[in-house]
This record gives structure tokens, C-alpha cells and sequence, in this order.
């Protein structure tokens, strides 16, 4: 859950329908009060956000699109990386000039840079009202209400971490993109020791799979045929009798689900029950996202990560015997403390064979909390070394997904329609194995799907004619 660190926003539709669930039916009750969501970091984090307005729609708020029109508003924020926590700081400064025009805003800070930081939030950022981990969002509306009517002071933290909270019963208010995000799982057991993530998210949790169906249907029933599961180590899952391959199985299912895709498992747990599933079930994506990090075993038993190199090769190996036609994409850092240049060497070479169709490259980022953090200093690769390593890693990847998207030209793919494209007159969508085609098209599509035949590709994405 590390890919993605683009700023999202909630926002109100200014053309109802044409995203799914966008004409959900409101509650008739008096608004409380406007509230806009700024979300960062990962897909969990976007859905937590759908949480928080299904939350606080549910005690009359109403969702705006920009914050000069807010009473309240949230930053839902990320820890994975520094950069992501330095671009909350400063949105929080630009944010407090709305006060001039709004007394009574309140400004919160959530998730799990929220859950890490704390306190020292409140007393860092100045004019920050409140501070929510990830497990705390059920008590928001009453706290929110109550700084909102002066019956308690400003400067608010809930952070303590519930092994109960799945937030089953809230209905997540979906108003973006053409999937329904459906968390599964929340929290981690694993302990890699770069991640900050059981630290700010607690262990794992996952829920019934009742709840999730359950919410699958409500999807479908809102206009979403794509559903995504989501969970920190997705395939872990586990609830009773039920294991993952057995949850896919019954989502991929549901009636009127066009695609399923799940992310991010965990190399140990692609099962042969998991590969079975993804061939035989037609609804489910050719599409498995497989985090290496590295592709040198001493530092995978550094990371903590319990496999080696020749063990997730035959993860690889299998993925592609049973799976035929599956696109794989995975997790890389560079630069973990203690790597030694054969160590990266070790990492391209595992590039080079495995030749992923997608690879989300980091140099390693030191996080306050984690493990690494108590390595001895020498450990710790220079900077210039890890960015030079990151570049060369990020050279030998497109060379290698160039070559394969430009073997994909002039076939036929059915796409889902996401957005508009930059170009003037297309539209943009992804295909099955998730990979994003710009073609001539009306907007007006949009969460529909479209055959079109690849004609040309600039390397990381394709262009394309209906047909």
C-alpha cells in the first residue's frame, strides 16, 4: 500500500451521474455543517476517507469540493514516506488562512502520520483542532460537534488503536473514480523493519466475509461494476473458515461484478488456492502485484520480509504457469541500510529476469518508529549513492517495460473508461492486467467499457482506437 502518494479530493459532482454512486440518496436530516476531505497517501487512505464522510454524512454534514466553503476540514494523511508528511506540514500552514474568513473552522489531522505524530502535531502546527489515528473515526462526528459548539477546547487527539474497529455498519460515500475501494483487512502482523505501518495501523483485523459481501452488493447497487479489496498483506485474510482465495472466489461472483482486483499481497501467501482462483473465475483481473523490495536475500532477511530471491521467483514462476497472460507488477527499495553494491546488483539482475510489466521504485526513507532505525549508523548508504542506484534501477525497469508494452501493440483490449485524457477529445481507462490506454472517446462514458485496439505506446502507457 506504498504506491500511490498523489493528493486525492472528495469532492460534490457538478453532473450527477456520471460516476457511479455519485445519486446516492441523502439523509433528510438538518445539514451539520460542510466538511472537506483532503486525502493522502494510499488507496486504505482513500477509503478511510469514503469512511469519514459515510460517518459524517450520517450526522448531516454535507461534502464541499474546496475548503474556502468548509466549516470543517480533515487532512487525511500518510506516514510511509517523509516527503508525504513534510507536503501534509505545509498544506496545514496554507490551510489556517481560511480561518480569516471562518472563525469557527475547525481543522483536523487524521490517519496515520495523525497516529505517529500526535500530540506533536498540536503543538507543531499551530491551529491544528484535532488530532484521529485510523481506528478513532466513529467518535469524529460527536468530537467535531462538540469543538464546533465551545464545549471542549481546541487541540483534541483520539489515537488509541482498536483490535475491534473494522467500522462495520458505516457505509463508505463513495464520489470518485469508477471503483468501489472494499478494505478487508486493516492493520499488519508483519514487522519488515522499514515499514511504519503496524505502528500507526495496529495488527491485523480483518473482516467478516458477510460484511464485505455484503458490501459488494451495495456497490453494484450504486453503479460500480469493478470492485478493488483492500488490505496491508490482502491475502493473509482470514475469517473463521474462510481464507482469501475463498473470499476473491465469492466477490468475484456477486452478481452484476464485471472485475475484481486486490491489493497488495504478500508474496508468502499466494497460495496455489489464490492461483486457482484467479484462473478459473473470469471476473478476477490477470493482474498480481508482487512486493520484492529486494533482490538480495541478506538484506530480504534485514527487511524482515521471510523469503528469499529463489522463493519468490517460484512465486513468479507459478503466477505465470497457472495464470497465463498475467501482468505483474511489484514494490522496490534501493539503498536499504547495509546495501552493498552486489546487494543492488542482485536487485537488477532479479529485474532483469523476472521483467515485471510494472514496478513502483523508492530509495529507502528512514521513518521515526520503525526498526531500521536501530541499525548502526555506517549502515546507512549515502544519499548520492541510493539516488544514483534508484536511477539506474528506474532506467533498467522502463527499458524493460517498454520492450514489453511495444510487443502488446495491435491487440485487442477491453478497457474501463476512468477520466478524461490530457489530450483533447480521449478519454483514459485501464485494461485487465491494469494498464492505462488513452483513445478517442466521450467523457459522457465514463464507467463504461470499450474495446480498443492498441496502436502506439510511449512506454509506461498506450494509445489507442476503439474497435
Amino acid at each position: 500500500m506504498e504506491k500511490t502518494l498523489e493528493k486525492t479530493k472528495l469532492v460534490t459532482l457538478k453532473t450527477p451521474g456520471a460516476t457511479p454512486g455519485a445519486d446516492r440518496p441523502r439523509d433528510p436530516r438538518p445539514l451539520g455543517g460542510r466538511v472537506y476531505i483532503e486525502t493522502y497517501g494510499c488507496q486504505m487512505n482513500i477509503n478511510d476517507t469514503e469512511l469519514m464522510e459515510g460517518l459524517l454524512v450520517d450526522e448531516g454534514y454535507v461534502s464541499v469540493d474546496a475548503p474556502e466553503r468548509a466549516d470543517v476540514i480533515l487532512v487525511n494523511t500518510c506516514a510511509i514516506r517523509e516527503h508525504a508528511e513534510r507536503r501534509v506540514r505545509g498544506r496545514i500552514g496554507e490551510l489556517q488562512r481560511h480561518r480569516k474568513r471562518h472563525a469557527g473552522l475547525v481543522l483536523g489531522v487524521t490517519g496515520c502520520m495523525a497516529q505517529r505524530l500526535g500530540p506533536r502535531l498540536i503543538e507543531e502546527a499551530a491551529g491544528v483542532d484535532l488530532v484521529a489515528g485510523p481506528d478513532a473515526y466513529r467518535a469524529l462526528p460527536e468530537l467535531i460537534g462538540s469543538i464546533r459548539a465551545n464545549a471542549i477546547e481546541r487541540g483534541q487527539t483520539l489515537l488509541g488503536l482498536d483490535a475491534e474497529e473494522n467500522y462495520e455498519g458505516v457505509d463508505s460515500v463513495r464520489r470518485e473514480g469508477v471503483s468501489a475501494w472494499i478494505t478487508v483487512q486493516r492493520g499488519c502482523d508483519h514487522r519488515c523493519t522499514f515499514c511504519i505501518v503496524p505502528y500507526v495501523r495496529g495488527p491485523e483485523k480483518n473482516r467478516t466475509p458477510e460484511a464485505v459481501l455484503a458490501e459488494t452488493r451495495r456497490a453494484v447497487e450504486d453503479g460500480f461494476s469493478e470492485v478493488v479489496l483492500l488490505g496491508q498483506t490482502v491475502n493473509s485474510y482470514e475469517s473463521g473458515d474462510w481464507d482469501f482465495a475463498a473470499l476473491l472466489r465469492a466477490v468475484s461472483r456477486v452478481d452484476g461484478i464485471r472485475r475484481v482486483r486486490f491489493t497488495s499481497p504478500h508474496p508468502n501467501d499466494v497460495t496455489p488456492e489464490l492461483l486457482e482462483v484467479m484462473a478459473e473465475e473470469p471476473t478476477v483481473c490477470r493482474q498480481l502485484h508482487l512486493p520484492v523490495q529486494s533482490g538480495s536475500d541478506r538484506i530480504l532477511k534485514r527487511m524482515v520480509r521471510r523469503y528469499t530471491s529463489a522463493g519468490f521467483l517460484e512465486k513468479v514462476e507459478a503466477a505465470r504457469r497457472e495464470v497465463p497472460g498475467i501482468a505483474l507488477s511489484t514494490d522496490v527499495i534501493v539503498a536499504f541500510p547495509g546495501e552493498t553494491e552486489a546487494d543492488f546488483e542482485a536487485t537488477l539482475e532479479l529485474m532483469r529476469g523476472v521483467r515485471f510489466d510494472d514496478a513502483y521504485l523508492y530509495k529507502y526513507s528512514l521513518r521515526e518508529g520503525t526498526p531500521a532505525t536501530r541499525f548502526p549508523a555506517p549502515d546507512f548508504v549515502p544519499d548520492g549513492v541510493g539516488s544514483e542506484r534508484l536511477e539506474r534501477l528506474i532506467g533498467e525497469h522502463r527499458a524493460i517495460q517498454r520492450e514489453i508494452n511495444e510487443s502488446e501493440v495491435g491487440s485487442r483490449r477491453e478497457v474501463l473508461i476512468e477520466r478524461s485524457a490530457r489530450s483533447p477529445g480521449d478519454v483514459l481507462g485501464r485494461t485487465e492486467q491494469n494498464k492505462v490506454v488513452a483513445f478517442p472517446g466521450d467523457p459522457c462514458r465514463i464507467g463504461t467499457y470499450a474495446h480498443v485496439r492498441l496502436t502506439g505506446t510511449t512506454g509506461a502507457t498506450f494509445t489507442g482506437q476503439p474497435c
